[in-house]
């Protein structure tokens, strides 16, 4: 019986993807980003195994609040494309039921490998991590190429994406990246929201408790400020971010 390894559950979550949400975070990861705040996801071997009936049958005790706010569930992880059969069976099953599905992704995936899956995708979540491959590459382990390819071919499947990108001080936030950014959302004809996320240190506390060093200790927060800085230079290139 096809089984999914999963890191946790949220069942009433309000900020990945509209409405309210029955948020199910995978286990196992591919990237290595210096700010993730769910290094405990990592881990391929983690997490408990669910089969698709036994996720479904907690999806559907929230459907009512679901359907009334225009929710429905998200799977995010970790990277959920890592158990792409699992991911597949339990959207295939959630369109059957009715529930609206999305798919939170940092896009590190081959486009035959997500491919089955968009076709129960209402809405991907993409996560652009830094535009500058080198920089990509030394911020979470991997570059970005992968990430504009699936771009690209959301697009071309004309299936709705929120752009979401983590604004790190000193970081994601020098203008090079966003001009590039802004450039290349432009270019996408799909996109129904971009979100520039300001970083934060609330997950510091669980690289130490899990005996890692923190690479960007000492990094501050972003301020409302620095995104509305961030949000004017994507603004030249006729993106608008998404204000809270």
């Amino acid at each position: 019986m096809l089984k999914g390894r999963v890191h946790s559950i949220e069942t009433f979550g309000t900020v990945d993807g509209p409405g309210i949400r029955f948020i199910l975070f995978m286990q196992g990861c591919p990237l290595r980003c210096k700010y993730c705040h769910n290094r405990d996801t990592w881990d391929v071997k983690g997490g408990k195994e669910y089969t698709v009936d036994e996720i479904m049958t907690e999806v559907n005790k929230y459907a009512p609040y679901m359907k009334f706010s225009g929710g429905g569930l998200t799977v995010s992880g970790g990277e959920a494309t890592l158990q792409p059969e699992f991911l597949e069976e339990l959207f295939k099953r959630a369109k059957k039921d009715g529930v609206h599905t999305c798919l939170d992704t940092s896009g590190f995936v081959n486009i035959d490998t997500i491919d089955p899956i968009l076709d129960y995708t209402d809405l991907v979540l993409l996560d652009l991590k830094h535009m500058v491959s080198s920089k990509a590459k030394d911020l979470t382990g991997v570059g970005i190429e992968k990430t504009l390819e699936l771009a690209k071919h959301l697009s071309d499947r004309n299936i709705p994406v929120w752009i979401r990108h983590v604004l790190v001080p000193g970081v994601t936030d020098d203008r090079e990246n966003l001009e590039l950014m802004g450039k290349f959302i432009s270019t996408l004809k799909n996109v129904d929201r971009v979100e520039l996320l300001p970083y934060h240190t609330l997950g510091v506390h669980k690289w130490e408790n899990l005996g890692f060093e923190y690479e960007l200790k000492g990094v501050p927060d972003a301020t409302k400020e620095d995104v509305e800085k961030a949000a004017k230079v994507l603004a030249e290139f006729g993106v608008k971010v998404h204000s809270k």
